[in-house]
């Protein structure tokens, strides 16, 4: 059985914060392979990719990595709870000595843990605070975090851990894990350089949020990456095939808005308190994605939230999507390996039970699974949609032309 290091990621771009954690857990681990789950052309905070997630392979390929998976749409574009149980499972369906690495502000892997079990088990305090919070008209996420402090009763310690979205997510792995009690070992690399979100450089290190907005604005960004990383991203803006923000998409999601029933809004993902009458007056009065999401937004609703409901409605996301998800054991979608991920995929591909694919004509031919060949014809979609924002020739069907990316 092979040793395995897992890393979940949106590399969107990869930059040196990245390989820095890469190259850290493999010290620890020590693994015979090293594979990434990535998100695909759609974030988990309600975005877009800068680049497709072809190019975002090739360049984790190039900076370590033996394999790269895809994390299905409808997992890579939900909440952090409902993104961080996709990929553990498709960790979890390798069959291998897997141990996950994430990064973390902390860097602490017991204070996490203790976090997690605390979300999993929910004892009746905690509940109790909870329902306390959300009463108050609180956004869920902003809830939890205050429940949290005040049933730990160390709000000093515990809000330097709750308030930082990285030991937010690797709360949510590690809940994963203890959930459905599988094998997967976890670790944590303390973050260094900028926060998640900040828009700061220090010195050959920034956020991918920082180095996208350097982008908009023409800076340089070339010390921020790995050469190959860079070059990979300078050559997809020079073909016009990049993606800058959801607004890139702001005519068909008013569209999508106007042509939907209200009560097809009410079975979007996270709409719930009749917003969706919200959803739909806003977009009859207005033909500007911030003046949308202004009308909508609330106390109630984060703006992150927001973003990810229009995603839904972009890439036709229902609630029924959202708890099939809940209910299996995604594909095992490979995007490109290296040389020696190669003997990798051959050893997936002896697995009982394992959903592999490396041509998506193929898998829709073969099975009969009605979730999963929702799932991924949802993942065909989110291309097809993502590729309309290219600056030049916009081409449909990728997932069916695209070959895998080998080095």
């Amino acid at each position: 059985m092979s040793k395995i290091l897992g890393v979940i990621s949106e590399y969107n771009p990869l930059h040196n914060g990245h390989v820095y954690h890469l190259k850290e857990s493999q010290k620890i681990v020590n693994p015979d392979f090293s594979i990434c789950i990535m998100s695909g052309n759609f974030m988990e905070r309600g975005d877009t990719a800068i680049i497709n997630k072809w190019a975002r392979t090739k360049a984790a390929l190039q900076n370590g990595f033996d394999m790269v998976i895809e994390l299905p749409t409808i997992y890579s574009v939900s909440s952090a709870e409902n993104f961080a149980a996709g990929a553990v499972k498709i960790l979890n369906s390798l069959n291998a000595d897997v141990t996950l690495s994430f990064g973390s502000e902390c860097g602490d892997i017991e204070v996490l843990d203790s976090f997690a079990k605390i979300l999993l088990v929910e004892p009746p305090e905690y509940v109790t605070m909870l329902q306390h919070e959300l009463a108050k008209g609180l956004p869920f996420p902003k809830a939890r975090e205050n429940a949290l402090l005040l049933y730990l009763n160390d709000i000093r310690k515990s809000a330097n851990v709750l308030s930082e979205p990285n030991n937010i997510l690797g709360i949510e792995y590690l809940k994963q894990i203890q959930k459905t009690k599988n094998k997967i070992n976890a670790i944590t690399v303390k973050r260094i350089g900028t926060g998640y979100n900040t828009l700061e450089v220090s010195g050959k290190f920034a956020s991918a949020t920082a180095i996208r907005e350097l982008l908009v604005q023409q800076k340089p960004i070339k010390k921020l990456m790995p050469s190959s990383s860079y070059e990979i991203l300078k050559k997809e803006c020079g073909l016009g095939n990049f993606v800058l923000g959801l607004s890139e998409f702001e005519k068909e999601i008013i569209y999508k808005i106007r042509s939907m029933s209200v009560s097809r809004l009410a079975n979007v993902p996270d709409v719930t308190e009749g917003l969706e009458n919200k959803i739909k007056d806003a977009a009859n009065s207005c033909n500007k994605l911030d003046d949308l999401i202004f009308m909508i937004k609330s106390k109630r609703y984060t703006l992150t939230r927001i973003h990810r409901i229009l995603l839904y409605i972009l890439l036709d996301i229902t609630k029924d999507d959202y708890i099939d998800s809940k209910k299996i054991t995604p594909y095992v979608r490979v995007l490109g390996v290296s040389n020696a991920g190669k003997e990798l995929l051959s050893e997936f591909a002896s697995v009982r039970k394992l959903n592999l694919i490396t041509s998506v004509k193929d898998f829709l031919d073969k099975n009969t699974n009605r979730i999963l060949r929702n799932m991924l014809e949802k993942d065909i979609y989110a291309s097809n949609i993502y590729t309309l924002a290219y600056k030049k020739n916009s081409t449909a069907n990728l997932d069916f032309t695209q070959k895998l990316i080998t080095l």
